[in-house]
């Protein structure tokens, strides 16, 4: 047995079942080694090594797995980066597989020779190691899976190529030799009974609850919907905590943020106490002001609680095993007009979404587009959105239900994950349809060239099932809006406007299923066929650059500042924008009076 034969034989033993990956002379002992193994684990090709890293994140994301990705040393093993840090800011575990040169030639300055632990030291901060004998082995492989997975982080292994090709030799029962063992236990780590007490103190005198959630309250569901009913609360959630609770529960306020629903923002600003559960949700704008509110924090992760707010009590533990205890001692309360009011300005919200749908725009209006989608999502759907204006409507426009997912880069924020996660989701639930929503800088970016992947292996799924879809306005549209709104500064064209590209016909040569829209009326037809398809979609939907992704705190004065900035600069959508955009402030600012 090979050193390359026993890394794919722990890995089957870790119960790996595909590794996202694209080869190189770097991993050839590997790839012979898999050739070895029959493909186990599969070795699921990307077209390019961030965008494997990005499936292994969604993968992870969506599976509740260790997700695993592989590259050659120099180019491959730095293509990875992008797609590894968006799993460590997110507090995904994923383990990186990577070759490095002969250690014959190291530090000769030779071909594709980097300095791979210099380089993986961030991004793998929590376990970085270069295998250099076969004794290392399996220890340095176990400890790689075992803090990914309970550390929800990344970690790397490098293997230099000669080592991969040498005889494996296990360590033995002697000095300077490190044994391994596998697995890892399940545990749920607890707080203590007195930072319970003094929790449900804090609780129980406040009148106006809110909570906040975020992933890491996602097994913790019925727990988090008990407490809210006691409590009467609000509760809102950060973007990666979309899936946690049903935005069909009336009290469930939506998104929280730049990209949230004004309930939320409302949630915030007018509670007297704040719990916040499993999120590190950068924004402190976004949260109660400093001083007015009574602020506990519950996170499993002791290095992430304190952040963000003063809190006065940070709560170490599980949020389902904490809930579970901490809920016996909670009073209800008996007064709900703080729900009620949470409520009705819920309410009031997806009324407002609703007539932003309806807005007429210049050929489609991205909200249209997004909102037409909320009715038909299957229950058990597993959505994605990529960075850009497209977040602004995944986050505002789509209700979970159901066992529906949901996900995106969260902290990175990095463009171009939205198709490969989708990717990543369908390995994890081969028989779940999965849905991308992109813009179409994110598309020409990654996607186009990934749907060569989706177009690989769709037939190996059980639901056919992966949909893209393009909101294609050729222009960076965050990026433009946000010049208008936060500099006042008209769209810079060179940088923001892009080609127009023909997404679906690409999608039709590759044997797939495409369709460009750009009559309102075919919207909810073309979804509806995607979503009976035996085989992957692609939709190109041609909307409106001029329809704002408005914060919801955002001010009247600041949109006029944006409307200036329109009018001073913009050329081609000009005379579009400037005909319309008194209407539009109107109408995407309703009941806002002189704020």
């Amino acid at each position: 047995m090979k050193v390359s034969d026993h890394i794919l034989e722990r890995l089957r033993q870790w119960e790996v079942e595909q590794v996202f990956g694209y080869p190189g002379d770097g991993i050839n002992g590997l790839l012979a080694a898999w050739g070895r193994a029959g493909d186990e684990p599969r070795f699921v090709q990307a077209r390019h090594e961030e965008m494997a890293a990005f499936e292994a994140v969604g993968y992870a994301k969506f599976s509740g797995r260790t997700g695993v990705c592989v590259a050659t040393s120099g180019p491959g093993a730095i293509h990875l980066l992008n797609g590894l840090y968006d799993a460590k800011l997110d507090h995904v575990p994923v383990v990186a597989i990577v070759g490095q040169t002969d250690r014959s030639a190291m530090g000769g300055s030779y071909q594709q020779e980097v300095d791979l632990l210099s380089l993986f030291k961030d991004v793998a901060s929590a376990y970085c190691e270069m295998v250099t004998v076969p004794e290392q082995l399996p220890n340095v492989l176990d400890r790689a899976m075992r803090i990914a997975t309970t550390s929800r982080t990344v970690t790397a292994v490098i293997v230099p190529a000669d080592v991969q090709e040498l005889d494996y030799e296990p360590p033995a029962h002697a000095f300077k030799m490190v044994p391994s063992s596998l697995g890892v236990g399940r545990f749920a780590p607890v707080p203590a009974d007195e930072d319970l007490a003094r929790c449900a103190e804090i609780l129980n005198a406040g009148e106006k609850v809110a909570v906040l959630v975020g992933q890491g309250a996602r097994g913790a569901r019925a727990e988090v919907e008990q407490l809210a009913d006691l409590l009467g609360a609000g509760v809102a959630k950060a973007l990666l905590g979309k899936d946690v609770l049903p935005d069909t529960l009336p009290y469930v306020t939506g998104s929280i943020g730049l990209l949230g629903t004004r309930p939320s923002y409302e949630l915030m600003r007018d509670c007297d106490t704040l719990l916040v559960i499993g999120s590190s949700f950068p924004y402190s704008q976004f949260l109660p002001e400093f001083g007015k509110v009574r602020a506990v924090q519950i996170d499993i992760d002791p290095s992430m609680v304190g952040l963000r707010h003063p809190f006065e009590l940070n709560v170490v533990g599980d949020a389902a095993a904490a809930l579970e205890r901490l809920i016996p001692l909670l009073n209800r309360k008996e007064d709900r007009s703080w729900r009620e009011t949470v409520e009705q300005n819920t309410a009031r919200w997806w009324e407002v979404m609703e007539r932003r749908a309806a807005v007429v725009a210049d050929p489609l209006n991205p909200e249209h587009v997004v909102h037409a989608l909320d009715a038909l999502l299957p229950d058990d759907v597993i959505l994605a959105a990529d960075s850009g204006s497209a977040a602004n409507w995944y986050a505002r426009h789509l209700r979970m239900r159901g066992s529906m997912r949901g996900s995106l880069s969260g902290t990175l924020a990095t463009m171009g994950p939205g198709v490969p996660y989708v990717i990543g989701a369908k390995f994890a639930h081969p028989d779940r349809p999965a849905i991308a929503i992109v813009g179409d800088g994110a598309m020409q970016m990654n996607g186009l060239a990934e749907l060569i992947t989706v177009a690989k292996y769709y037939r190996e799924w059980a639901d056919p099932r992966l949909i893209v879809a393009v909101l294609n306005n050729q222009d960076l549209n965050q990026v433009t809006w946000e010049m208008r709104a936060m500099q006042g500064a008209p769209q810079f064209e060179p940088s923001q406007h892009l080609p127009d590209v023909r997404y679906a016909d690409f999608a039709v040569q590759l044997g797939l299923y495409g369709v460009r829209v750009e009559d309102p009326e075919d919207v909810e037809q073309v979804w509806r066929q995607a979503l009976a398809s035996d085989r992957p979609y692609v939709i190109d939907f041609r909307t409106d650059p001029a329809v704002p992704p408005i914060p919801p705190h955002t001010t009247f004065g600041q949109m006029t500042a944006a409307a200036s900035a329109v009018m001073r600069g913009d050329s081609d959508r000009g005379s579009v924008v400037k005909q319309g955009i008194k209407a539009k402030i109107q109408e995407f600012l309703p009941g806002r009076g002189k704020e």
